[in-house]
This record gives C-alpha cells, sequence and structure tokens, in this order.
C-alpha cells in the first residue's frame, strides 16, 4: 500500500477507540453467509436429487426416435463412436394397469428394458436402490416394481402382478394384454412419483403387452450440460446415412416446464434469503455515517497534515472491507462445516429441541398441559426421505461471500463520502 498509515488508522477505529462495536456488523455478515449457504445446499440436495432421478432413470441425455427397430444395433454403435457418450439403451415403455392379488389396482408406466442395462449404464445404476431382489429381467415373466407401487398392492418379492394395458383394454378386449408377472425386484429411486408407478420388464415382453409402442434410443453423455454440443454431433454423424431424419431431443426439451420451476423456486428462495444481507448493510451504512460525523475533528486533522479526501475516505472504506471479509469467513466456514455435516447439524438441533419440550412437559405436567409430540424438522412421515442431502456448488458459494463482502464495502463506500464534504480549515477553526 503507497500511504500504510491508512491501513494502521482504520484498523484504530474498528478495533479501538470506536463508539460503536463492529461485532454487529461483523455477525450480521455471517449469519447472512451462513445461512444463504446451508439453504441453498439444502435446496440443491434436493432438487438435484429430483433431477438426478428424472435424468438417469427416466428421461436419459438424449433421445433417438422413428428410427427401423432392426436397426438399432447399428444406430447404437454410431452413437457411441461419438466422443462424449457413455451409454446408448434402446427401451419401450406403456402405461398400465397393475393388480396384486391381494389389494387392489394401480396405474403404472411399464419400460421394457434389456436384461444387461445396469451393466451399460452406470448412472442409472448408482440411481436405483434395491430392497428386496436384484434387476433381474432376464426372463420374459419377471417384473421390477417401485417400492410404494409395491407397498399399496401389497406385493413382495416372489409374489405375482397382473399387467393389463391401457391401451389395449380400450381398443379391444383381446385378452393377450393381460400378463401375469413374478416380482423379482422391488427398488426404490427417492423420487416418489417413480416407486408409486413404476415396472421394469424385458425389453422382448412389451411386444406381448402393447406392439403398438415404439422403440426409443435412450444416450447417457459424460456432462449432461454438454447436451447441445452432442446433438450437434450426433447431427453431423447421422447426416449422409439413413438415419438423417430420426427425431432428436435432449433433456432439455422435455423437462423445460419443470426444470423451469425449480430454476425458480432457487432463485427466489436466492433473493428472498439474501435480504439479510441488505439489512445488514443498511446498519453499516448508518453505523459509518454516523462514525464519520463523529470524526470530524480527526478527519479535519488528517486532511490538513496531507491526508487527500481519498485517502481519509479509504480509512472508512477499509472497515468496511475488513466488516464484510470477517463475518464473510466466519459465515463461509461455519455454512461449509454444516453443508457437509447436514445430517449431524440437524439431528442435533432436534435433540436440542426434544430436550426443552421434555423439560417443558415436565414443568407443566402437574397442570394437566404440555406439548406431547416429539419435533423433527424432516420427518418420514412427512416427506419422503430416508435422510438430508446437501450439495455444494462451489460457484454458488464464491457468490454468496461475495455478496457478503460487497454489501459491506458498498455501504461503507456511501456512507464516507461525507468525508469529502469536510473542510479542514473550517473544522479546525473552532478548534
Amino acid at each position: 500500500m503507497k500511504n500504510p498509515w491508512v491501513l494502521f488508522v482504520a484498523s484504530r477505529y474498528i478495533f479501538k477507540g470506536r463508539s460503536n462495536s463492529p461485532a454487529l456488523a461483523v455477525l450480521g455478515i455471517a449469519v447472512g453467509v451462513l445461512a444463504l449457504i446451508v439453504i441453498i445446499a439444502v435446496m440443491n440436495g434436493f432438487q438435484l436429487g429430483f433431477i438426478e432421478s428424472i435424468l438417469e432413470i427416466s428421461s436419459y441425455h438424449i433421445r433417438l426416435e422413428n428410427f427401423p427397430q432392426e436397426r438399432t444395433s447399428e444406430l447404437q454403435e454410431i452413437m457411441l463412436s461419438i466422443p462424449g457418450v457413455k451409454a446408448a439403451i434402446p427401451f419401450k415403455e406403456f402405461q398400465a394397469l397393475a393388480r396384486g392379488r391381494r389389494a387392489g389396482q394401480q396405474a403404472a408406466i411399464v419400460r421394457g428394458l434389456n436384461e444387461n442395462t445396469l451393466e451399460l449404464d452406470h448412472l442409472m445404476k448408482n440411481r436405483l436402490e434395491f430392497t428386496q431382489g436384484s434387476f433381474d429381467i432376464a426372463d420374459k415373466g419377471s417384473v421390477l416394481l417401485g417400492s410404494e407401487l409395491a407397498r399399496r398392492l401389497s406385493l413382495g418379492i416372489g409374489d405375482s402382478v397382473t399387467l393389463f394395458s391401457l391401451l389395449g383394454l380400450l381398443s379391444s378386449e383381446d385378452e393377450s394384454v393381460i400378463e401375469e408377472l413374478k416380482i423379482t425386484g422391488i427398488f426404490r429411486t427417492g423420487y416418489f412419483d417413480y416407486d408409486c408407478s413404476w415396472a421394469f420388464i424385458n425389453l422382448d415382453k412389451v411386444k406381448s403387452l402393447d406392439d403398438q409402442s415404439s422403440l426409443v434410443l435412450g444416450i447417457k453423455i459424460s456432462n449432461r450440460f454438454h447436451d447441445k454440443f452432442l446433438l450437434e454431433q450426433t447431427r453431423k454423424k447421422l447426416k449422409n446415412t439413413d438415419f438423417a431424419d430420426i427425431k432428436l431431443s435432449s433433456w432439455r426439451d422435455y423437462n423445460r416446464s419443470f426444470f423451469g420451476a425449480l430454476r425458480t423456486e432457487k432463485l427466489l428462495m436466492f433473493i428472498l434469503v439474501g435480504l439479510i444481507f441488505i439489512v445488514v448493510g443498511l446498519n453499516i451504512f448508518q453505523a459509518q455515517r454516523r462514525s464519520v460525523l463523529q470524526r470530524r475533528e480527526e478527519i479535519g486533522l488528517l486532511r490538513a497534515v496531507g491526508g487527500s479526501e481519498k485517502e481519509v475516505q479509504f480509512v472508512f472504506i477499509l472497515d468496511g472491507i475488513i466488516i464484510g471479509l470477517s463475518g464473510g469467513v466466519i459465515g463461509l466456514s461455519l455454512g461449509l462445516v454444516i453443508s457437509f455435516n447436514i445430517q449431524k447439524f440437524f439431528t442435533m438441533v432436534e435433540i436440542i429441541v426434544n430436550t426443552a419440550i421434555n423439560l417443558i412437559n415436565m414443568l407443566a405436567f402437574k397442570f394437566g398441559t404440555g406439548i406431547s409430540e416429539s419435533f423433527y424438522i424432516f420427518s418420514p412421515e412427512v416427506f419422503y426421505l430416508k435422510e438430508i442431502q446437501s450439495r455444494v456448488i462451489p460457484h454458488e458459494v464464491i457468490i454468496i461471500f461475495l455478496f457478503g463482502v460487497l454489501s459491506s464495502l458498498l455501504a461503507a463506500w456511501f456512507a464516507s463520502s461525507k468525508v469529502t464534504k469536510i473542510q479542514p480549515a473550517e473544522v479546525l477553526r473552532y478548534e
């Protein structure tokens, strides 16, 4: 720094001799950064869990449709030759009615897959958790059910489920659309819509249930955000082949409304929690403005001994920078610790709250009142969750940290602008 006295004076002002302590301002910035990091991390955990379940199990990253079924292997080889393509999975799906022996019936989406699908698609394998059995659809008479679907139908591993093709039932009375299949696996994805309405069967079995469904080739790529680039590469690769006219679509096309809603929800939450920084910034502004007025004589003296307007103003701006950095670093550190240990943090909060509830119940017992129920932040009875997940995205954390620092910096800069209006001759004339 060209004039080290600026930093010295700023540090003296902020740590010594100030009538208004910066502790509350630092605390405000820290709480804002901490809250925003933890809330966004938990929201990312929920949203990315849903998004990954949709992309890795249902929609795939890129879809190819309207191609000759007998040339599926040839199209697979072409797609796998494109750099960035990890898997090419053929599938068919249709709507059906599932009926158990001891319970009612439930609408379901039945997808036909090859028996080696999980060997080719490791991303899907990571999203499927088998509570009973395994991914066993080698036998054409086998079926895999979602855990909630199996529960609603009161079915378990080894039981039989009857599938009715809805299209077949509407178009004809042909009994070939009714099949009884044996359950060889029950899976859980963590996404309720899939667990309560999805079933997997052997791809070759689909024809006997619904011969009108078309074959689709689902493509998985190494980075789903490169889908537009891969679409262009695919079009170029297929341009001079017999597959030039097939339909191509990416996950952005058929999930646009849902992902758009998630993005809007996250943005609004970001803005609402970010209001903390506005409140803290106004507090810093008022504190710095008051400090400038209280130190008019000192400012006049600094100007009289050679300090320029910018240097004296920078003394107060440094106060804001120190407050912002201190609060930002504290909030960032605590926020990351909590986000990476979110399950333990929520468990600790629940223990503290439930302990307080028990004490209140003990004190209120003689009056015949009290709080009877235990407290859970995310109760399994309300939320379809086994555990709370959090995802920390580095660039979001950096943005939140910078928000905290900049709110303090801007507040100090606006407040210190009054320094330029103080004339040393007028101030020192009365001293």
